[in-house]
């Protein structure tokens, strides 16, 4: 009898239920919510989905030793954390988004590339601001890509500068790029009047094929010279983006912008989820990411804002101001966010197609601010 109370009091010393802390369920009630925020609320659902149901994977407590977490080596789920750390996912992810990117809009007009410039303020600002909070070169640098709404190069240039802190940072950049629709809108409002939310843009000259091919080699050249430590991501970006227009190609570019980009989602919220167990991930210092996210969102989407309206200060033809908003690299989100809030004041205006050309740029403009800190401080 004393054998069985022993091994019933083993059994029961084991489970989760014993050893869950209050951090464990604060991290679950998070994982949930954002769950909830994706299926309920259609924020970002590929990525919320899969990023919350990892926070539940790796809060479920166990006893260390068993190989079962995602900081254990040869675990299975850090060996799937090894896609993270070593820059494999973000490069992956980048390979499908230039496979679905259409360039035409950028091509057609390419001055609406400075908007994506113009919001990539937002990384450098939030780099001095975690200096100023304490944070060191490395960590500042990675929690400065969070101004550019780019989850991928985020995640890319923490493995390389600061990996104890991807979880976080991940999971800050994420949870902006899905609330765009939340966190834009009163920014664009605010900065803008309602003459120039009624500005109309002319209709985009048509892009032809051999324009459309040439691009991406162009593109990769020029931007790689100027920022080789964006190579890995920005190679992968023109190289998909190639595949898509090259025609013959139309088998691969069909296969990264589904089975690859959609397989590396998965891969990538659960494992980024999964990091960001109770001891990990509940510090002041996260607190202190999370604030400086929204603020480096609110600063890059001001930065477009402001820069659109001193372009037209010297222009003949004005573009309308909320297309700067969409020079995070929140692609499409950002752009459709324009849409909804310029067809406010006129159903009848369309800025969709507009503002994808500094939409697509802001992608581009992320990678290249992430490769010259990385240059600077590597």
């Amino acid at each position: 009898m004393e054998n069985m109370l022993g091994l019933l009091t083993n059994f029961l010393t084991n489970t989760g239920y014993y050893m869950i802390t209050p951090g464990h369920m604060v991290m679950m009630v998070v994982g949930m919510v954002f769950i909830y925020l994706g299926i309920a609320k259609h924020y970002e659902p590929l990525l919320l989905v899969p990023i919350g149901f990892g926070i539940l994977v790796g809060n479920i407590p166990f006893f260390t030793g068993l190989g079962l977490g995602i900081y254990e080596q040869g675990s299975v789920l850090s060996l799937l954390y090894k896609g993270v750390t070593t820059g494999v996912y973000p490069a992956l992810v980048f390979l499908g988004l230039g496979a679905m990117t259409d360039f035409s809009s950028l091509i057609s007009r390419p001055i609406l590339m400075l908007l994506g410039a113009a919001a990539q303020m937002g990384i450098f600002i939030t780099f001095l601001g975690a200096l100023a909070l304490g944070f060191d070169l490395n960590q500042a640098a990675s929690i400065g890509i969070i101004g550019g709404a780019d989850g991928p190069t985020a995640i890319f240039i923490s493995a390389q500068l600061a990996p104890n802190m991807i979880g976080t940072i991940a999971i800050a950049a994420y949870s902006y790029m899905a609330l765009v629709p939340v966190i834009q809108p009163p920014i664009m409002r605010l900065l803008t009047t309602r003459k120039e939310r009624l500005i109309r843009m002319e209709e985009p000259r048509v892009v032809s094929k051999k324009e459309k091919m040439i691009f991406p080699i162009v593109g990769f050249i020029i931007c790689c010279l100027l920022a080789p430590a964006a190579l890995p991501l920005l190679g992968m970006l023109f190289f998909g983006n190639l595949l898509k227009e090259a025609v013959v190609t139309e088998r691969l570019a069909e296969t990264a912008r589904n089975a690859v980009i959609d397989t590396v989602t998965i891969l990538l919220g659960v494992t980024v989820g999964a990091s960001t167990q109770a001891d990990v991930f509940l510090k002041w210092d996260s607190i202190k990411v999370f604030i400086l996210g929204a603020l480096s969102f609110a600063v890059a989407t001001a930065s477009g804002l402001i820069f659109a309206k001193i372009m037209n200060l010297f222009l003949k033809d004005k573009i309308n101001p909320l297309l700067g908003a969409a020079g995070v690299s929140a692609v499409p989100d950002s752009a459709r966010v324009v849409q909804v809030v310029g067809q406010e004041e006129d159903p009848t205006n369309f800025l969709l197609m507009h503002a994808m050309a500094p939409n697509v740029s802001g992608v581009i403009g992320s990678a290249i601010g992430a490769g010259v800190l990385w240059s600077f401080i590597g």
